[in-house]
């Protein structure tokens, strides 16, 4: 039996009451998922404060139909999917192992608001209609936004997971930046309330060329 962290008090605060999918997909990834190399050995004793807790408390910022760049295990994408299923998710993964286990966890956890991509971030062919892309742990920002900004429509939001160098990101990606016209962009730490160490994203709107 793989160690897995036991499930932290806030975890019930955070996701209330899809608590009980969470668990299902936290002991699924947990068992299975260093075996099938979508996680590192050292992940399940800090499955949930480092992974799961970490995605889940920025699932109040979104709204509409968002998507999930490089989602590999389902971080953020099906964590947020279980957190709030109000909302639409396309989770976009090119390699084939992942897809898997993706589509797996999709029928298994119920997720009819969950829709599965094979594909890079780069080949999206759904064109600017997105209200909204996140990413987490997938490249830095100077990459990550002509990756991610082309798929939002003129007036939808970039909100990309970053770590406590956020702030050093934006100032080298200021060439992306201003080329695909993203605007009041900062970042927003999320989760102080529950997590030692608190959720980083960068928040940015995205406007369609002129």
């Amino acid at each position: 039996m793989i160690d897995v962290e036991r499930e932290p008090a806030v975890a019930a605060a955070i996701f209330g009451d899809r608590i009980a999918v969470a668990r299902r997909f936290a002991e699924a990834l947990g068992q299975h998922g260093e075996a099938r190399g979508l996680i590192g050995p050292l992940e399940p004793p800090r499955l949930w404060t480092r992974h799961i807790l970490n995605s889940a408390v920025i699932a109040p910022l979104f709204n509409g139909r968002v998507g999930d760049i490089g989602t590999g295990a389902g971080l953020p994408g099906l964590v947020l999917a279980i957190a709030r299923p109000d909302v639409e998710w396309i989770l976009i993964e090119p390699m084939e192992r992942r897809i898997a286990w993706l589509n797996e966890q999709v029928q298994e956890l119920g997720l009819s608001n969950t829709e599965v991509v094979r594909a890079r971030g780069e080949d999206w062919r759904g064109g600017p209609t997105l209200d909204a892309v996140t990413a987490r742990a997938v490249s830095a920002l100077r990459t990550l936004i002509p990756l991610t900004a082309p798929l939002v429509r003129d007036g939808g939001e970039l909100i990309l997971m970053k770590g406590a160098n956020a702030g050093a990101e934006i100032e080298e990606a200021e060439k992306q930046i201003r080329k695909f016209r993203l605007s009041d962009v900062r970042v927003e730490v999320v989760g102080a309330e529950y997590l030692a160490e608190p959720t980083r994203v960068v928040r940015a709107t995205v406007r369609a060329p002129r």
